[in-house]
C-alpha cells in the first residue's frame, strides 16, 4: 500500500456470538415518536444483537480521481447520496447501503464499500467477493452518470482491501493464551506470503493482520481482479479458522508444525489501529521486488521430503503453507477458486508478482477491471444474511406475528429496525430471528 491511513470501519458495529439462545431472539421495543428512554431492564444485552452464525465480509477502499487530480470524496460529495440516484437506507453517520446491499461511505479521503456478513461455508468467500464487486460496479455506474452530468471525468483507483473473518474460542479449550490478540500475531507469521503470491503487486509495501474483538482483519492492497480477489479471501478464511482450532497460539507451534518462516522476519506493529504488519523492510530484502521463482530465502522449520530445508523461493513457501492448509481451504472453496489457488501457489500460473510492474487496472477500477459475473445467483445462491439485507432495504413489508412491518432502518450488521404499519411503533429485530420469516418474505416479494 502507498500510504497510510487512519480509518473507522463500519465493520466496528459488527457483534457475532456463537452462544446466541433461542430466549435471546426476542424482538426489542422502543417508541419512535416519542423517543421515551428504554428502561435499564429493557435495554437489549450484547448478545441480543450479535449474530449466532461465523461470518466472514470484505471492504476495498477507493482513491478519487476527478479530472485526474486526487480529491477528497468528502470535498465534492457532503455524501454517498450526492452520487447514488437511487434511495438508499440509511446506516448510521453519513453511510448509507446501496441497493445491492454494500455499504458506501467516505473515510479519511477515500470512499469505501463493504459488504453485508455471510455466513461461513462452502463458497462464502465467492459470495462475498460478489457482493463486494456488484457494489463496485454499481458505484461506477453512478460515477458515469454524475461525470456525464457534470462535464466530469472520474476515476476510482484501487487502495486497500480488508478481508474480516470471525473469531471465537474453541469449547473446552483454555482462554488464557489463545485470544484474538495471540491469534493475530500467529497469523502475522504463516499468512503474508502465501496472501503476496495471491493479492500483492510489485508496488506493494506489507501485508496486515489486525485483532478486533470478535474477528481477525486481513488488510492487503486492493487487487483488480475478481477471481484473485475471491481466492484470497478463501485462502484468508480457511487458514484463520483452522488455526483458530489449535490448541496453542504459541510462536513455538510453528516449527512443530514445519510452517516455513523467513528468517529473519519480524512483523512490526500496524501502521494503522492494533495489529501486525509484514512491512517490506522487515525482510532481508524486499519481498515484492523478488522474483518470486528463483531468488532463494533463508527459511526456518521447513521440511521437503522429510529432510530439513534452509533456503526456499516465495513459491516453495507458499505452496508448502498451502500443502498444511489444503483441506481447511478446500472445505469452504468452490471447485473453481480451489484450482485457481493451487495453480498459483503451485507456480503453473501466473500472478500480479510476475508482473514486471503494477498493472494499469488499478488505476480506473470498473472500466479496467470489471465484474464477469463469475458466480451467478444459479449456480451460488445468495447467503442468508445477505438475502435477509437486501429485503430490508428494499423496504419490502412483512408479517410477523399477525401484524405487518415496513423495514426502515438497520441498526449495525445484525439488526432490522421496522416500524409496526397498525400503530407505528418501532421494532428490532435480529437477523437470527428472520431467519425464519425469510421464505415468507422473498415468497411476498
Amino acid at each position: 500500500m502507498k500510504r497510510t491511513i487512519t480509518f473507522t470501519s463500519i465493520w466496528d458495529t459488527w457483534s457475532w456470538s456463537p452462544d446466541l439462545t433461542r430466549r435471546n431472539e426476542g424482538v426489542q421495543v422502543d417508541d419512535g415518536v416519542s423517543h421515551k428512554k428504554v428502561r435499564k431492564q429493557e435495554r437489549p444485552r450484547a448478545s441480543e444483537a450479535a449474530l449466532q452464525l461465523a461470518a466472514i465480509g470484505l471492504e476495498a477502499e477507493f482513491e478519487l480521481l476527478v479530472d485526474d487530480r486526487p480529491v477528497r470524496p468528502e470535498r465534492i460529495f457532503p455524501d454517498p447520496r450526492a452520487i447514488v440516484r437511487d434511495p438508499m437506507m440509511h446506516r448510521v453517520g453519513r453511510s448509507y447501503h446501496l441497493p445491492t446491499g454494500s455499504a458506501i461511505y467516505f473515510d479519511t479521503g477515500v470512499i469505501e464499500l463493504a459488504t453485508p456478513v455471510i455466513e461461513i461455508n462452502r463458497g462464502c468467500a465467492a459470495r462475498a467477493g460478489r457482493s463486494l464487486w456488484e457494489a463496485i460496479v454499481y458505484l461506477r455506474n453512478e460515477l458515469d452518470a454524475w461525470d456525464r452530468a457534470n462535464g466530469k471525468h472520474t476515476r476510482l483507483k484501487g487502495f486497500s482491501a480488508h478481508y474480516n473473518i470471525s473469531f471465537e474460542r474453541q469449547r473446552g479449550t483454555p482462554a488464557r493464551g489463545r485470544g484474538v490478540d495471540e491469534l493475530a500475531l500467529l497469523l502475522s507469521y504463516i499468512l503474508p506470503v502465501p496472501v503476496m503470491l495471491l493479492a500483492a503487486n510489485r508496488e506493494s509495501t506489507g501485508i496486515g493482520v489486525r485483532p478486533r474483538e470478535n474477528r481477525i482483519e486481513v488488510t492487503a492492497d486492493f487487487t483488480p481482479s475478481p477471481s484473485l480477489m475471491i481466492a484470497t479471501a478463501t485462502f484468508i478464511t480457511g487458514v484463520v479458522r483452522e488455526v483458530m482450532t489449535w490448541p496453542s497460539f504459541e510462536l513455538s507451534v510453528l516449527r512443530r508444525r514445519h510452517v516455513p518462516v523467513i528468517r529473519g522476519f519480524e512483523p512490526m506493529p500496524h501502521t494503522s489501529r492494533k495489529g501486525y504488519l509484514a512491512r517490506l523492510d522487515r525482510f532481508p530484502t524486499n519481498p515484492f521486488a523478488a522474483n518470486i521463482h528463483v531468488d532463494s530465502w533463508p527459511v526456518e522449520n521447513a521440511v521437503a521430503g522429510g529432510e530439513a530445508v534452509s533456503t526456499m523461493t516465495l513459491h516453495e513457501i507458499g505452496a508448502s503453507i498451502f500443502r498444511r492448509f489444503r483441506q481447511a481451504v478446500l472445505r469452504l472453496s468452490d471447485p473453481f477458486t480451489f484450482r485457481m489457488i493451487s495453480l498459483i501457489m503451485n507456480g503453473k500460473t501466473s500472478t500480479l508478482l510476475d508482473l514486471p510492474e503494477r498493472p494499469d487496472a488499478y488505476e480506473d477500477v470498473g472500466h479496467l477491471c470489471l465484474w464477469d459475473d463469475l458466480f451467478p445467483e444459479r449456480i451460488l445462491k445468495r447467503s442468508i444474511y445477505e438475502r435477509i439485507l437486501i429485503r430490508a432495504i428494499s423496504g419490502q413489508k412483512l408479517r410477523m406475528n399477525g401484524d405487518t412491518y415496513t423495514p426502515i432502518g438497520l441498526r449495525g450488521w445484525s439488526e432490522v429496525v421496522f416500524r409496526r404499519d397498525s400503530d407505528g411503533r418501532h421494532r428490532r429485530v435480529p437477523f437470527d430471528l428472520l431467519r425464519r420469516y425469510l421464505e415468507l418474505w422473498e415468497r411476498v416479494s
